[in-house]
């Protein structure tokens, strides 16, 4: 059995990987940036190193600085969660060349399966049936133009090395093409650290239905379990059930047969995914994921199978511990998934919310699991991903998993940052919902949104005790060698001022808020957190209403900020780089 185990990742999953090797007696180490210097993973690990850095890219993406936290800690295996370099097989072989044992599929299979575009021969191979698109790398917008005219508008763009939405653009006309594609490329790059992209037609009422597996090095393959994920918004998922509903006789089943030959056809072993696009009785391959996924929770509740200690003893050498026809029997109930997520989902934008949680109250109960990489008083920042929890519910069956998933969502108390909570009661208590009468395009075309708000009142107290004790307990850490340390100490309670911090400017603020994008006077301002990374208009130039002004990233996502009035622009106060806060005036129109 494995000694050691290294995550290379943060948040939700780390902490989720770190209490199932614990269960297993197993030790464990955490890495973070500078941002994540006091988050749960590193509290909870047995270790935790220093990357240094703010941005993934500078931190949890670099794997030089993770190669120096494996040497360093002594780390036997290395789990890489998902996201980051979970699928990245140069990552997994250079773990490996170190003698070090990668928690996750052997390299060949990942570049097969990672890539998108082989993965779909793979499936050819395993006798699935693939969504019409490319079978190579897109080489630029004219033969994404040619492929539309052809086969038909709309068509998709997908990142080849990613997953979870991210780097995936729909492409309605021939004229959007230029700007989608060079989206998607810099979300992929900055998200996966790779830009290759392929194309897909574009599906137009599908359900996105998934099938777990798990491979193990002597060659056995089993499906657990088939899981719903249509409930999306910008093709990433709020809602995840487990089983698959209402699909006719035979289907699950032949996605579960269809899934392993695709795994087998490449050698693939560990934990992964295989997704399915169904419509109108048929299916098709549409990727594998060669990795742990965000909603493998509710797979684990339908059958009692802990899906990370699978994955550990897989790389530890050791055979499946279950038969196809145990884990069939082993299924039981539905479970249902809901993602936190830290986005503001009034009127439908979901716009993403980074800031300080500060009041975090899970709800408890029969059949309640909480998710979570924050507690009380963490910060949720705009440069990585922005889910706050997984609120996961079992039910003996689904409409009694739907009454639980509302009653404690009802009960979870998330303060401090808008979150998607309101559009998920907005779901749950949908007929649509409960009639399974709703696709991927449902939450975006269908569902009204309109007038609610994410932002949760406020109910921590407020000290008005003016005998407060003179010395308060802080916390802090000290790095050492990069090894973090945590040091508590009583000192008195008067605000602490970095020696020589220089006064931070503050951009120009508007007096009042003017809403997702610009005020009527012109004034252009930021609607949340986040780095510019496109100007689209220069000084001088005419613009008309609902034309785009800039491009601002924050939490992985591309936001387009688009002018409100016609004028003409008057001021730029912002260039590509730039990190803004909410409120921040952006641009002047007049």
């Amino acid at each position: 059995m494995l000694k050691k185990i290294l995550i290379a990742n943060r948040g939700e999953i780390a902490v989720r990987v770190i209490r199932a090797a614990r269960e297993m007696g197993i030790e464990t180490v955490a890495v973070y940036s500078d941002l994540d210097r006091d988050s749960l993973h590193v509290r909870l690990a047995d270790e935790a190193y220093a990357l240094g850095g703010t941005t993934a890219a500078e931190s949890y993406i670099d794997q030089d600085k993770l190669i120096d936290a494996i040497r360093t800690s002594g780390a036997d295996s290395v789990h890489p969660g998902y996201g980051f370099f979970s699928e990245n097989p140069d990552f997994a072989r250079a773990v490996a060349a170190m003698g070090v044992e990668f928690i996750g599929p052997p390299p060949e299979s990942m570049d097969e399966m990672s890539d998108k575009v082989s993965s779909r021969q793979a499936a050819v191979r395993g006798g699935a049936p693939i969504v019409p698109g490319t079978t190579e790398f897109a080489t630029g917008p004219d033969e994404i133009r040619d492929f539309g005219n052809e086969h038909g508008w709309p068509l998709v763009i997908k990142a080849a090395f990613g997953g979870g939405g991210r780097g995936m653009k729909v492409v309605e006309r021939a004229e959007d093409v230029d700007n989608a594609l060079a989206s998607a490329q810099r979300e992929a790059k900055s998200f996966f650290g790779r830009d290759e992209v392929y194309i897909e037609r574009y599906l137009t009422w599908p359900r996105h239905v998934e099938i777990q597996l798990v491979g193990d090095k002597q060659g056995n393959c089993v499906w657990i379990s088939s899981r719903d994920c249509s409930a999306q918004r910008r093709h990433q998922k709020l809602i995840e059930e487990a089983p698959a509903p209402s699909l006719p006789d035979g289907v699950e089943a032949a996605m579960g047969e269809a899934a392993v030959k695709a795994a087998k056809a490449v050698g693939y072993y560990g934990a992964g995914t295989v997704e399915f696009i169904y419509q109108d009785g048929d299916f098709f391959f549409l990727e594998m994921n060669t990795r742990l996924q965000v909603e493998h929770c509710v797979s684990e509740m339908i059958t009692d199978i802990d899906l990370v200690e699978w994955q550990i003893r897989v790389a530890a050498g050791e055979e499946l511990p279950m038969t196809q026809e145990q884990v069939d029997a082993s299924r039981r109930g539905h479970s249902i998934e809901i993602r936190i997520n830290a986005e503001d989902p009034a009127d439908g934008k979901f716009l993403p919310a980074p800031g300080p949680i500060t009041k975090l109250v899970p709800p408890d109960g029969f059949g309640v699991r909480w998710d979570t990489g924050y507690l009380s008083g963490d910060e949720i920042s705009q440069y990585y991903d922005n889910l706050v929890g997984k609120l996961i519910v079992w039910g003996r069956t689904r409409d009694v998993a739907i009454a639980r998933a509302i009653r404690a969502l009802d009960e979870l108390i998330v303060e401090g940052v808008a979150t998607t909570i309101p559009a998920d009661l907005a779901i749950l208590r949908h007929p649509d919902f409960a009639s399974m009468s709703f696709s991927t395009k449902w939450v975006e075309n269908t569902l009204d949104l309109s007038g609610i708000s994410g932002k949760a009142e406020s109910t921590a107290p407020v000290n008005d005790d003016e005998d407060a004790p003179e010395l308060v307990q802080r916390k802090t850490t000290v790095e050492v060698n990069g090894k973090r340390f945590d040091v508590s100490m009583w000192v008195p309670d008067q605000p602490v001022v970095a020696a020589g911090a220089a006064p931070t400017k503050k951009r120009e603020k508007r007096a009042a808020s003017g809403g997702a994008g610009a005020a009527a006077s012109g004034s252009i301002e930021a609607p949340m957190q986040g780095t510019i990374v496109k100007i689209l208009v220069e000084v001088g130039q005419e613009v008309e209403a609902g034309a785009g002004v800039l491009v601002l990233e924050a939490m992985k996502m591309e936001n387009q900020i688009n002018a409100e009035t016609s004028g003409t622009v008057r001021e730029i106060k912002v260039a590509a780089g730039d990190t803004v806060g909410g409120g921040d005036i952006l641009a002047v129109i007049e």
